[in-house]
């Protein structure tokens, strides 16, 4: 199994935005010097707390500052751009990284997005799909383009000169074009299926528990079959909130303290989910009342805690509920206590993801 890295990123309301972009900005450098395998980045532009506008942006500012991790979006919000946009800059950033680089792309989360962009009454899944089939028609053709959707028309006619290559789209380095991943959070996801069909790598969120998280892959395998793909397990990519710590009795009291890294972060998603009346995909356990949710139950359900023996058997027996995953992502959280943030990542690196592999690879034999 893979070890990679999964930041919204999130940090306490109060924090200095200078101040949080360089410390996401070491955590990914200090990801890429432990060998995690990617560094995901989401999108978000009216959050002070979820606080990276461009993930691209950010992730140009690390090409040349990490050696060998992958930089991924997670996720380009699609709806809320122009597909010529984010052809142009994607197939950019892939040059520039040399190829390093995971597509992440969906419909967006973040409700207040919805409302500064205007499209919180549209069919975001299907601008997702129209955006994404022009963008991968313009990397697939030369001009003169004519892409005709029900959301955007890219005409490209009276200004193709083929002589000074004008009204040229530029092409990515990846062939035929970077993969393509899909972000999943809630139980069956649409997204998963939309994923399956066309043979895109699933991601899914951390914020969900186990029994929602069971539901992901038997949905991406339905649509892969419909599609006519087969599904490889070792693409799905699942993200978890973790703490490793040298005892289980530390790490349990880092993950549980009141208005702590792990507890902020899922009293402020609750906080939204609640205000959106949407607490029902992330319940701790299937078929409980979503009306007496509390942030501490979602928090409790999502996050795994421990030393780093603790940890490697908890996942191991996440995976054994949930089914094969090739990618565990790290999931980032306010680095708090910076050392022992640290710490954990390098433990996590070092020490559980090893006794993870060396059981399944004793299992597999």
């Amino acid at each position: 199994m893979k070890l990679g890295y999964f930041m919204m990123p999130l940090h306490h309301i109060n924090r200095d935005y200078h101040e949080t972009l360089e410390e996401d900005m070491e955590a990914i450098i200090y990801a890429d010097e432990l060998g995690y395998s990617e560094a995901w980045v989401g999108e978000h532009y009216s959050s002070a707390v979820e606080q990276i506008t461009s993930p691209l942006m950010f992730h140009a500012n690390l090409i040349s500052r990490t050696k060998q991790i992958k930089l991924a979006t997670g996720v380009m919000c699609l709806p809320q751009y122009h597909p010529a946009v984010t052809a142009g800059q994607a197939a950019m950033f892939d040059h520039l990284s040399n190829g390093r680089f995971i597509m992440g792309v969906g419909p967006g989360g973040l409700l207040s997005d919805f409302e500064l962009f205007g499209v919180m009454d549209k069919d975001r899944m299907e601008m997702m799909a129209e955006a994404l089939d022009a963008m991968l028609e313009l990397w697939a053709t030369d001009p003169p383009y004519s892409i005709h959707g029900k959301h955007w028309d890219i005409e490209m006619k009276d200004w193709t000169h083929h002589d000074i290559k004008l009204g040229y789209v530029p092409k990515p380095l990846q062939q035929p074009h970077p993969p393509v991943a899909i972000s999943a959070m809630s139980p069956a996801s649409s997204s998963l299926s939309f994923a399956g069909k066309r043979g895109y790598m699933p991601l899914s969120a951390n914020f969900i528990a186990n029994w929602s998280l069971k539901t992901h892959w038997p949905t991406y395998v339905a649509g892969a079959e419909a599609g006519g793909h087969t599904a490889d397990p070792e693409n799905w990519h699942v993200a978890r909130s973790i703490f490793v710590d040298e005892t289980d009795a530390a790490a349990e009291a880092f993950s549980t303290t009141p208005g702590g890294t792990m507890d902020y972060y899922y009293e402020y998603l609750f906080t939204i989910f609640d205000r959106s009346d949407f607490k029902g995909p992330f319940v701790a356990n299937k078929g409980d009342d979503p009306a007496k949710l509390t942030h501490e139950q979602v928090r409790d359900a999502c996050v795994i805690h421990g030393s780093p023996e603790t940890v490697a058997r908890k996942l191991l027996e996440l995976r054994e509920e949930v089914g094969h995953f090739g990618t565990l992502l790290y999931a980032a959280h306010d680095w708090v206590d910076k050392a022992r943030m640290k710490n954990s990542m390098r433990l996590m690196a070092e020490e559980v993801m090893p006794l993870v592999n060396q059981a399944l690879g004793v299992k597999a034999a």
